[in-house]
């Protein structure tokens, strides 16, 4: 028995939405982009630290500190002054 991927799961909702477009249904067709949304990740609020200078992952941020011996005290006075 083979498992199913992400990818399987969305080419299936995608041959769903493709019918539920050529039938018509639109309620059927905002049911599989939901559930195609929610199974990216698109549903949920994607969170931007404006501060944090195009820093993509925490590994990024830990080198970006250790390679800047002013930055992480300008990051921890940022902090401070925010919260």
């Amino acid at each position: 028995m083979t498992r199913l991927t992400l990818d399987d799961l969305l080419d299936q909702l995608e041959q769903a939405r493709q019918i539920a477009i050529d039938d018509r249904k639109p309620t059927a067709m905002i049911q599989a982009t939901a559930m195609m949304a929610k199974l990216t990740g698109y549903d949920r609020p994607q969170l931007k630290d404006v501060n944090a200078d195009q820093v993509q992952t925490i590994s990024d941020l830990m080198d970006e500190l250790a390679n800047d011996d002013q930055l992480l005290p300008q990051r921890i006075s940022h902090a401070q002054d925010e919260y």
